[in-house]
């Protein structure tokens, strides 16, 4: 007891300090000593110890700390330093170099600044306050650049470019959020930096309650990072563009899995369908009107009083004859878990939690009891693994009849009244320094336990809190959202946010969670999620029912032509996932990524456009306009729908109907697709159609197939090719196979997009390997081998 009084003690010692009216500024002063202890840079100072480490040449990572016994651990780095560090020393400064980056440490008082190799000026601490501490909370201040503008952040609500804005990072259930609330579901304290022409990024790894200013409150003089305690611990990254960057963060914290192909077909949710015949019903309703459809959900009435690992036996009698039923439709079924476990005893998980003290505490060891849907509830300990291992277990209740599809819900962790207390703990942790990681340990939890339990077979698991590193877990979605257009908009920019963090399989609620959209609603965000990386329809109990067909004959068919070209577009789809699994790019791209230095993707008119992939910009427009102002990029661009030419650098206003998304390939975009299927289950008809729009210059596309639903892929089991396009020697080239699976495509359906009008004279037959083919319009059918193909145009 004595033990627990005095953590208790300490505790209140170590928090209440923040709260102290005139808490004194300490800042970081000179460097006492300098020396080099293992792999690291280690330099002493009256008030700290910072160490220096190089992670690759283009990551350095600086860790200031006042608490130098504490084990040095991560919930998001899965990589570690190199073996030595490269240093000189001199009276003034300590200089680190990488091939990359030069890292100069000022002496007295300690400042660190960062450079590219050959000098120029990426990030320097501010020179007068640089790292400082109040209390126990801890900030860096930072030169702010004239230019500068920042992105990142990850699920956060305001403009694209973050310059003059403020945040804190909490993870809170925040179910009436609007365009302009902070915090939100998820942390991910990662931001890239742009100027003069340069880019640099900075990841802070501190869970504790966090805060980023980007020159909000300052005057323009700084930039400020900090939390509430824990270590000033951040990693820089000096990839000159933001692409590598974002691969450099990604290989850091690690990068998804490939997704279940069924992931990514149009998802169909609410809470709540009531019972098992409910969903059923809506299940066949989807086959009867031909509108193509993957996965259905169990919001929290399938359970038994809302307890975890449950099911209601009145309305889901049998549940695993349900889930066949769902499963000859083509459907698979998502269900919902929460963390917290219902106080009754006779309740499985209950008793084997209390019995082996798996549950979070209050200081004097008493369970903590926080009340949620099933009413009183004690909340696992993540941080242990044998409590993870115990969760993951349990998933049989849910396996067994055949979920494969498990959605983490209320795990900021939410509980009614929402403020847990600080004391309450999680092994060694106390409540303010996990909570903006609890969501991620449960995702990690679900994750290992289903993967155990499935085998060879990919689960799939979605998550609405998270923090960096989430992306090896979990898919996330963006909370609960409102039927307003400003939220379609805001959802979208964080889409595209998240996907700078390394998030790539995200959503929103189409439609919106809260409140009823008009019908324009529907269908505008309904073709917006097709090019969304997860696609799906979600709204809470008392709106009206969202399924494609309740919006009278004529939106039925428009949503359903948009939903036919999701999946159309699946083989482009998976192989942008499978550069997203290798390289840690996000699906959904801010135009910031590929256009970093064009000031325009940042105005707030255009700052919600993005990249589907390598090839193809969407243009979201508000439901009530039916023109929209598009800005393209440098470059060549084509409308989808009419095939008419643009000339990138510009602005246009174009028509904006509601049955045509204004989306546009780029010259040189090579899009796979493949006929209309009703689920991917389907084989389909065995002709891979690859689109090849016409550019000036070369471009190339990875095309990537594997069975959807194992992980063969690992070991292998692929079916892999670059396609190439050479405009100079006229010349489309789809390079020879790697891997070991047989595609499903017997057919190649090669089809020029803009051939005829960009080509001197018309091109009316092309060789495939040598042999002389007609054209039927701009097509050209051929087998679908494993050698190389050349088709040459003429």
């Amino acid at each position: 007891m004595k033990r627990y009084l005095l953590s208790a003690v300490v505790l209140f010692i170590t928090y209440s300090s923040l709260f102290a009216q005139h808490m004194e500024v300490q800042i970081l002063g000179s460097a006492q000593s300098a020396a080099k202890q293992n792999n690291a840079l280690v330099i002493k100072t009256a008030e700290a110890t910072a160490r220096v480490w190089i992670y690759s040449p283009t990551v350095i990572r600086v860790s200031i700390s006042k608490n130098t016994g504490v084990s040095d651990t991560s919930f998001a780095v899965i990589q570690k330093p190199e073996g030595s560090i490269d240093s000189k020393e001199n009276s003034d400064h300590i200089e680190v170099t990488t091939s990359a980056l030069k890292l100069s440490i000022q002496k007295s008082p300690l400042r660190f600044n960062f450079y590219t190799a050959d000098g120029k000026e990426l990030s320097q601490d501010d020179s007068r306050f640089g790292v400082n501490w109040q209390g126990t909370r801890v900030i860096n201040y930072r030169k702010l650049y004239k230019d500068e503008r920042f992105i990142g952040l990850g699920e956060k609500t305001g403009d694209l470019d973050r310059r003059g804005s403020s945040y804190t990072n909490w993870n809170s259930d925040v179910p009436d959020h609007n365009p302009k609330s902070d915090p939100l579901y998820e942390t991910f304290p990662f931001f890239v930096g742009m100027h003069g022409g340069l880019t640099y990024g900075l990841f802070f790894d501190n869970t504790h309650k966090s805060y980023f200013d980007f020159g909000a409150t300052t005057d323009h003089q700084m930039s400020w990072f900090g939390a509430d305690a824990g270590d000033m611990n951040y990693y820089f990254f000096g990839a000159q563009n933001v692409a590598d960057i974002i691969k450099d963060y990604t290989w850091l914290t690690g990068r998804m899995e490939m997704p279940p192909l069924w992931t990514l077909g149009y998802q169909q949710c609410r809470w709540s369908y009531m019972s098992a015949q409910e969903i059923l019903d809506i299940a066949k309703t989807f086959r009867d009107h031909n509108i193509p459809a993957d996965v259905m959900y169990c919001d929290i009435d399938y359970m038994d009083h809302y307890k975890i690992f449950t099911w209601n036996h009145e309305t889901f009698p049998d549940p695993k004859s349900f889930i066949d039923k769902l499963k000859s439709m083509g459907f698979r079924l998502v269900t919902i878990v929460d963390p917290g476990i219902k106080v009754e005893p006779g309740y499985k998980q209950y008793d084997e939690g209390v019995a082996k003290n798996y549950f979070a505490t209050y200081p004097n060891g008493e369970k903590f009891i926080g009340e949620v849907w099933p009413g009183r509830c004690h909340f696992p300990d993540f941080f242990r693994d044998d409590v993870r291992k115990w969760w993951g277990a349990s998933f049989t209740a849910l396996t067994e009849p055949g979920v494969e599809g498990f959605w983490n819900d209320m795990n900021e962790p939410a509980a009614w009244g929402q403020n847990i207390p600080w004391m309450v703990k999680f092994g060694n942790y106390y409540m303010p320094e996990i909570r903006n990681v609890y969501g991620m340990e449960m995702a990690r939890a679900t994750h290992e336990g289903t993967k155990k339990i499935l085998g060879n077979k990919r689960p799939f698991v979605l998550t609405r809190a998270a923090y960096s590193g989430t992306q090896r877990y979990s898919a996330v979605w963006t909370g609960d959202n409102s039927a307003y257009d400003a939220h379609m908009l805001l959802g979208q920019r964080m889409v595209n946010s998240l996907g700078i963090t390394g998030m790539s399989l995200v959503g929103v609620d189409i439609g919106g969670f809260s409140g009823d959209p008009t019908p324009e609603l529907m269908v505008r965000w309904n073709s917006l999620g097709v090019y969304t990386p997860m696609f799906r329809n979600h709204a809470m109990q008392g709106t009206k029912m969202r399924e494609p067909w309740r919006w009278g004959e004529a939106n039925e068919k428009i949503i359903k032509k948009d939903i036919e070209q999701r999946y159309k577009l699946l083989p482009y789809l998976y192989s942008s996932f499978y550069q997203s699994h290798q390289t840690g790019l996000p699906v959904s791209r801010t135009l910031a990524i590929n256009y970093t230095q064009d000031t325009m993707v940042y105005n707030p008119t255009y700052q919600n456009q993005f990249l589907f992939g390598d090839g193809l910009l969407v243009a979201p427009v508000i439901s009530t306009e039916h023109t929209a102002s598009v800005y393209l990029p440098k470059g060549e661009w084509y409308r989808i729908s009419s095939g008419e030419h643009y000339e990138g650098g510009k602005a246009y206003t174009v028509d904006a109907p509601l049955n045509d998304l204004p989306v546009f390939a780029k010259g040189g975009a090579i899009v796979p697709m493949q006929n209309i299927i009703q689920n991917t289950n389907e084989k389909g008809d065995g002709i891979l159609e690859v689109n090849v729009w016409y550019g000036k210059e070369a471009s190339k596309f990875v095309y990537y197939e594997d069975d959807g639903s194992s992980y063969d892929y690992e070991h292998g089991t692929y079916h892999k090719r670059e396609i190439s396009f050479d405009p100079a020697n006229k010349r489309i080239k789809f390079g020879v196979i790697s891997g070991l699976l047989t595609s499903k495509y017997t057919k190649i359906k090669l089809v020029l997009h803009q051939f005829q009008s960009n080509i001197s004279g018309n091109v009316r037959t092309v060789s495939v390997n040598g042999e002389i083919k007609a054209l039927s319009g701009d097509v050209v059918m051929f087998d679908n081998t494993n050698s190389a193909i050349t088709v040459a145009y003429h």
